[in-house]
């Protein structure tokens, strides 16, 4: 009876396996065994937008550690196994996150589908030409082409639900839509019209799609370091504009806007990139849409905005 019992047991793991192997090995046909596409993604946004669009039907993870700056980031083994074992990567580009492209060429392309958020976005250049803007997201249209890529990608997988998929990617675009309208009425008869930011470039497609004139301390690039004479001219600024704020990003040390702070008497104010998120927003279930509502009420106070 117990020989009957091992033989039994035997067949049955061999037939899971070979079950496995085939939801593996098909992604144009995936048979999804336990009702959960694995997606790994990047950065927060892309994360939040793919739980948004999944609604429960996708095991999503975050590759970056809540606490961790996304620009200094370095994928470790385990988070390569981790992309190779996912059925969908989504990621923000190469411009953004250049080790992807290597870890990109080494996957199976038959066994898992990538997403390069970026495609289709009509990405900001610097003055030069030469330097590009990775943080698109932080356009509500762009975030809406986001989500509509990871909704395309999660229809192919799992046809059964596209409709299900839709409907969660019309209604967030709607919620975008509505934030996007409350930005445009509160950041309207303000005061100011400039910001100064003691950091990297990481607010153009914030302020270009308001009309707002920014300068930073850095470009695009959050190595290079400002010098003496760039953060002499930024508190040139903000004195000759009169500002009473100072922006400085999340999960970097505010040093230049202390800085800058300290020469001016202005007052250093969060304004966030949503590139990732500390480990107290994480656990607090902070959402895309939550910090930009934050932005926006952070814009008003620096603005001296009346609504």
């Amino acid at each position: 009876m117990r020989q009957i019992t091992i033989f039994f047991l035997i067949v049955f793991l061999l037939m899971s396996f070979s079950v496995y192997l085939i939801y593996r090995n098909n992604t144009e046909n995936l048979v999804i065994i336990d009702n959960k596409i694995r997606i790994v993604t990047s950065l927060f946004p892309l994360y939040d937008f793919s739980k948004i669009i999944a609604e429960g039907e996708a095991e999503v993870s975050l590759l970056l550690p809540p606490g961790t700056e996304a620009h200094s980031f370095e994928p470790k083994p385990s988070d390569i196994i981790k992309i190779k074992n996912a059925d969908i990567f989504v990621y923000a580009g190469k411009y953004m996150e250049p080790w992807a492209e290597d870890v990109i060429n080494g996957l199976d392309k038959t066994k898992i589908f990538i997403i390069d958020a970026s495609e289709g976005i009509d990405l900001i250049k610097d003055e030069d030409g030469h330097g590009i803007d990775p943080h698109f997201w932080l356009d509500f249209d762009n975030a809406g082409i986001v989500a509509g890529h990871i909704e395309s990608v999660l229809s192919q997988i799992n046809p059964e639900k596209a409709q299900e998929y839709k409907m969660n990617l019309e209604n967030f675009k709607k919620e975008l839509m509505s934030l996007d309208e409350k930005y445009w009425l509160g950041l309207s008869g303000c005061g100011k019209n400039e910001i100064i930011q003691g950091g990297h470039m990481a607010f153009g497609y914030l302020m270009k799609r308001y009309n707002i004139g920014y300068m930073s301390a850095e470009g695009f690039n959050p190595d290079a370091e400002a010098t003496p004479k760039d953060l002499a001219a930024l508190s040139d600024q903000i004195k000759k504009l009169g500002l009473k704020y100072v922006y400085y990003e999340e999960l970097i040390e505010p040093r230049m806007a202390e800085t800058i702070s300290r020469e001016t008497g202005a007052t250093p104010l969060l304004l966030h990139a949503v590139h990732n998120i500390s480990k107290d927003d994480f656990d607090g279930e902070a959402t895309y849409l939550s910090l930009m509502k934050k932005n926006l009420d952070n814009l008003k106070l620096g603005l001296e905005c009346q609504i």
